[in-house]
């Protein structure tokens, strides 16, 4: 298994620094991670240290609530497409979620995909899994692959639980084929990064990416 094509390399820290970011994306290139996920005003730099090696750009829009308003979100999505990102990390409205108003969940989703498609980029919904009930899980699992989103992706890594191996066993159960999963939050170690892809993992969203290679 060739764990560094699974790895999201990210940093999304609110103290980041040019220098951080300069670093993840040396690091990524050097591993030939999947990505790096960074905060938005960093795309544009991470472009021009990836260029043009196989490492994408992801960054981030809702993050790390997901309840900033729909039009908010077009609007991140929008300037980071300009940027360069080519990846697309998006929280959705986990308020609406938890309060069972999949009329604004889907309307959300329907809103930003077309922006998405329509310049050929992916976008991975973030589900926060680790704060929701198992039916939650699966009503997600299912509206998202009504609109056939690329990922699905278990955490922000800022909720007090990140992803779990039964969580992404649920998605991977819920979701069709061709919708990938990605797994983020707390992702540590090799061992724990296995036990996610053998449950469905296709991504691994971690700021600890170096150490994995290494163990």
């Amino acid at each position: 298994m060739k764990l560094n094509r699974y790895i999201d390399h990210t940093v999304l820290k609110p103290t980041t620094t040019l220098e951080d970011i300069k670093k993840l994306c040396m690091e990524a290139v050097e591993y030939d991670f999947a990505a790096v996920c960074i905060p938005p005003p960093f795309v544009k730099l991470a472009k021009t240290f990836v260029g043009s090696t196989t490492t994408k750009v992801a960054t981030v829009t809702g993050f790390p609530f997901g309840y900033s308003a729909i039009e908010a979100k077009v609007a991140e999505t929008v300037l980071a497409i300009v940027d360069g990102a080519d990846e697309i990390d998006m929280v959705a409205n986990i308020l609406a979620i938890r309060n069972k108003d999949w009329e604004y969940v889907e309307k959300e989703i329907a809103t930003i995909m077309p922006i998405v498609r329509n310049h050929k980029k992916v976008i991975k919904v973030i589900i926060e899994s680790g704060i929701l009930l198992e039916e939650e899980i699966v009503q997600c699992c299912q509206l998202y692959a009504k609109y056939q989103v690329d990922f699905v992706k278990t955490s922000t890594g800022y909720a007090e639980k990140g992803a779990t191996v039964a969580a992404v066993h649920l998605m991977r159960a819920n979701l069709p084929a061709n919708i990938q999963i990605k797994a983020s939050g707390g992702i540590r170690t090799f061992a724990f990064a296995k036990e996610l892809i053998d449950a469905g993992a296709t991504r691994i969203g971690t700021s600890n990416g170096v150490a994995l290679m290494k163990e």
